[in-house]
């Protein structure tokens, strides 16, 4: 429930009509899902346009509706509507985010990263949850939509907000953390994602850590501290900002050792210590367990206590879960793909011990700009020493089987095709996968490598 005068005021709008009451019972961009008294927000996006469901709007009974333009309502086949006029919608749904965001004392732990922040995000929210009530943005909710939508969820009720920051442009990162003013931030890593518009790991690393200059007190950064790019942040920030680290290559606050499998399950211990275990085959899931253990130390629990609940964590679809299609085993990593996530997979898959064979089904990685043939020649150099058999999906996947096959894996057990659909055929009717063997699937997101289980 908002204030009437305090959204005029959040997005600097001008009104058009009048408002016959005090309050609006919240906010909608979705005619499909708005409900009566709510205020309507006609966002443009890249396949729709709000602006086209004002009449819906208006039926469904929305207390307003902010618009880039009130359309003249002597010649609409509606009756007149208040209306509230900014020059950008999805501005004005973060401002009012932002507005809410600041009515309420609740800190709020913002998470990014080029690998691992939805699970991390999940794996924080999950640990904290046993002792406070949490609010995060679900999946991946995470750009100047998803995350405003989720902090206008906000309400005095939550002890916890966590969040996911997402990009894949510059500026991003800031605009959602001005948005969000986090009390506390994780950064899982920077590598090598949206090439295309980042360039280079450098431009990746600026855009990770302007998330640090909007910190608000208690101002807590939580970094990586086996990334190269962030351990050097934790000392450029050390004066300015309670700066907290994680790994196991490094001296870290919070460090991994003694990592093994017992089946399908990773076991470590934390500090020398603490015993921890997980329901991965994802020897990097030690790292995001890390920020969530880090995170739930500095908000008061005990090691016990976060042990036990990330001992029952279920892992996001599509992130190294272990699943089965009849009697084959797969290692679903579908959601996305870049070189750093790649490389950690095949080691997971490497790490695996299997009696039949290790067989990778290989969607091609994009958002890389001018280098990605390079990053799949490089890819074939690790699939040769990780995997038995090598389905390449796609044009440059193609560039990765090439690769392999100069560094040692056999001509007879290599094939490429153009999707998902192709790829299952072959893994089924021509390398006739079986029990005995375990299947690792992973590709960018647009490849739609899930077909594979289908």
């Amino acid at each position: 429930m908002l204030e009437f005068n305090e959204l005029i005021k959040a997005v600097s709008g001008k009104l058009v009509g009048s408002y016959k009451g005090k309050r609006v019972l919240g906010l909608s961009i979705d005619t499909r899902s708005l409900t009566p008294g709510q205020a309507f927000i006609a966002v443009k996006g890249k396949n729709f346009d709000g602006h086209c469901f004002i009449n819906e709007a208006i039926k469904k009974g929305a207390s307003c509706l902010i618009v880039k333009k009130a359309p003249d309502c002597r010649r609409a086949r509606f009756s007149p509507a208040c209306f509230i006029e900014v020059a950008d919608t999805i501005k004005a749904l973060g401002d009012i985010a932002r507005s809410l965001r600041e009515k309420f004392n609740t800190p709020v732990i913002a998470v990014t990263g080029s690998n691992g922040k939805t699970t991390a995000k999940e794996m924080i929210a999950w640990v904290l949850s046993a002792s406070f009530k949490v609010l995060k943005n679900e999946g991946t909710k995470n750009n100047h939509i998803g995350l405003p939508l989720a902090l206008l969820g906000l309400d005095s009720s939550y002890d916890f907000a966590v969040l996911e920051l997402g990009t894949n442009h510059p500026g991003e990162i800031a605009n959602l953390a001005r948005i969000c003013s986090p009390n506390m931030s994780i950064i899982t890593n920077v590598g090598q994602s949206h090439l295309e518009a980042f360039k280079n790991l450098r431009g990746v690393f600026t855009e990770k850590i302007s998330l640090l200059r909007h910190l608000k007190s208690p101002g807590i950064a939580v970094l990586n501290g086996d990334n190269a790019f962030l351990s050097r942040a934790a000392v450029i920030r050390a004066r300015k900002s309670a700066i907290f680290t994680y790994g196991m290559d490094h001296p870290a606050d919070f460090s991994v050792s003694n990592l093994a499998f017992k089946g399908l399950r990773l076991n470590f211990l934390v500090n020398k210590k603490y015993r921890f275990s997980l329901n991965s085959p994802g020897l990097f899931n030690a790292y995001n367990a890390l920020a969530a253990i880090a995170v739930g130390r500095l908000a008061g629990l005990k090691y016990r206590d976060i042990a036990g609940r990330l001992a029952s964590f279920v892992f996001p679809r599509g992130r190294l879960n272990l699943i089965e299609r009849g009697s084959v085993k797969f290692i679903d990593d579908t959601y996305n793909s870049n070189p750093n996530s790649l490389e950690q997979a095949l080691r997971t898959l490497s790490a695996i011990r299997v009696k039949g064979r290790k067989i990778f089904v290989m969607g091609d990685m994009l958002e890389l700009g001018l280098r990605r043939e390079l990053f799949h020649r490089r890819a074939g150099v690790v699939i040769a020493r990780s995997c038995d058999a090598l389905i390449g999906v796609g044009k440059l996947s193609i560039e990765a089987a090439a690769q392999a096959r100069k560094s040692g894996l056999e001509r007879a057990n290599m094939f490429t095709c153009d999707n998902a659909a192709e790829a299952r055929d072959i893994l089924f009717n021509r390398i006739c996968a079986g029990s005995d063997d375990i299947v690792l699937v992973k590709g960018s997101r647009s490849m739609k490598m899930e077909e594979v289980f289908r």
